[in-house]
């Protein structure tokens, strides 16, 4: 087992008795040590929990335990509640909390079906940021060039399967969050349905768009989390009963029968992202293309809900250790104490105007492929670069393309596409109906077997044998 080697293949490794679950686990901490003082991506490494755990899942696969992640090490980005570590969601005001009494749900979920938790993972703070530059904990690296950006604000997940630390890690998602990271690192992530997976455990940001999904370098290996992370939890109000839905099992139908559409227009993308949509689209043989209904004044609303409901879940921490925030978390913050409360109220109100134009789209196609990003990975510390030919702000504007889509709560996987051997990775998303994430997994299967999309460990990261 090394860097390269992903969960699916572990599992199967440790459940067929060729290794075990504590040799993968002490070589995931060794190369954890190595690699993360170049990545920043872990904040927290837990490595007696991990080494029990990892002596636990071999009792249990001795015993004929089926174990579908058997040994499968993972981290979670830091808002995920870890039994014993402080839940500081990127923040300094966070690391002043008692330390978690118990796991979240879904930390629970991936340890049950014998996966390994070897620590907790950096983020931008209070999940509010695109670019993975953690006034606290310091940036993370992106793998594929350290001196730039990884995204986020899951940037630690990304940047830890990137680099080879780990093969599968849990991130959010509130406008882009998993997205954006996910493809600016090369990696796979999911953002399931609004609903579809627990919360419970973990702190917030905006409860109308909050998700929670993993990320992983094949998707196999995203399809066989997400089949273990499903269940009904009535600890998030949020969460939708749902019959479970066995994914891994089915990727091999591909996008077969499936009807495609590109995105036209404002989220077509523009010089070598256009180049690569239009690539996607002539080896997937889609030939229809489709507009999208007002998706400039979704961002905006969304950004308006998002800052109006992130200032009133900070209001106490804004009024009392106001200096103890990144100053560019709480600006936006403070500006979204001020939002008048019509303006918010004609957001929500477009919201749902928007989720019924979007639902009458899929009653024509199955799925809509579009860019994840507008760019490449920008240089740690740079402000702005042209976005549509204007110079813009790059913080937020990372989420350009994934905001529309959060917004309504509808699925989408994030693919890496590698079609032009650049250093630096571009990705799509595959955004489905809702609750068919099924739908979006098996194209991202198609294309990951038609060699379009691949997520290899960073280069200076990959080990041999």
């Amino acid at each position: 087992m090394n860097s390269t080697t992903g969960a699916a293949e572990i599992a199967r490794a440790v459940g067929n008795g060729d290794t075990t679950a504590r040799a993968v686990v002490i070589a995931a901490l060794a190369r954890i040590e190595a690699n993360n003082g170049r990545v920043n991506a872990f904040t927290d490494v837990t490595s007696a929990r991990a080494m029990a755990r990892a002596e636990a899942v071999d009792a249990e696969v001795r015993a004929g335990k089926a174990l579908p992640l058997a040994g499968v090490p993972f981290a979670v980005k830091n808002l995920f509640d870890l039994k014993g570590v402080t839940t500081r969601a990127g923040s300094r005001i966070n690391r002043d909390n008692a330390p978690a009494f118990a796991d979240a749900v879904l930390v629970g979920r991936l340890e049950a079906a014998g996966a390994v938790c070897v620590g907790a993972l950096n983020m931008d703070e209070y999940a509010s940021g695109f670019t993975g530059e953690n006034a606290h904990d310091g940036a993370v690296h992106n793998p594929h060039g350290l001196d730039h950006m990884t995204g986020g604000s899951s940037a630690g997940p990304a940047a830890a399967v990137a680099a080879g630390m780990v093969p599968l890690s849990l991130g959010s998602d509130t406008n882009g969050s998993i997205r954006v990271p996910a493809s600016l690192c090369g990696v796979f992530g999911l953002k399931p349905t609004f609903g579809r997976l627990s919360r419970s455990g973990t702190f917030p940001f905006v409860a109308d768009f909050d998700h929670v999904g993993p990320l992983a370098r094949s998707v196999e290996d995203l399809a066989l989390s997400y089949d273990v992370l499903q269940g009904f939890d009535g600890d998030d109000p949020a969460l939708v009963r749902r019959p479970l839905e066995a994914v891994a099992g089915r990727l091999a139908r591909g996008a077969a029968g499936l009807r495609l559409a590109i995105a036209d227009g404002s989220l077509g993308g523009e010089g070598e992202v256009r180049e690569m949509m239009e690539t996607v689209a002539r080896r997937l043989e889609i030939g229809r293309r489709i507009g999208l209904p007002e998706v400039q004044a979704a961002r905006a609303a969304a950004y308006l809900i998002s800052m109006s409901q992130g200032a009133a879940l900070h209001a106490t921490r804004l009024r009392t250790r106001v200096a103890d925030f990144d100053p560019e978390v709480r600006d936006r913050l403070l500006a979204g104490a001020l939002l008048p409360a019509g303006w918010v109220e004609r957001a929500q109100k477009f919201r749902r105007w928007f989720r019924d134009q979007m639902l009458e789209l899929f009653n024509g196609v199955d799925a809509i492929l579009v860019p994840s990003t507008p760019m490449r990975a920008p240089k740690l510390g740079q402000k702005t670069a042209l976005f549509g030919g204007v110079e813009m702000p790059i913080r937020p504007n990372l989420g350009l393309f994934t905001q529309p889509f959060s917004f309504v709560g509808l699925p989408v996987v994030a693919a890496p596409i590698a079609i032009d051997g650049h250093a630096l990775p571009l990705g799509l998303q595959i955004v489905a109906a809702p609750w068919r994430e099924d739908t979006a997994l098996r194209i991202a299967r198609q294309l990951e077997t038609l060699g379009l999309a691949k997520a290899p460990v960073a280069r200076g990261f990959a080990e041999e044998g």
